[in-house]
């Protein structure tokens, strides 16, 4: 049985390495989740709680 895929921060980060574990979880190119974060963040404001709550959830890439 293949061991499930699990989310974790990623090293490949600019701030908490939040947007770089997502890409990396999703097979996407962390600059495309990067920008949805920062729109998100620019036209609603929850972006930016969205990001520390998810900074204080997902643990960090122990590898």
């Amino acid at each position: 049985m293949e061991n499930p895929k699990k989310l974790y921060r990623s090293k490949n980060k600019w701030l908490a390495g939040v947007c770089g574990g997502i890409a990396e979880y999703f097979n996407l190119d962390p600059i495309i989740i990067r920008v949805i974060w920062l729109v998100l963040a620019l036209a609603y404001g929850a972006g930016i709680l969205a990001y520390i709550i998810a900074w204080l959830l997902i643990p960090k890439n122990p590898n």
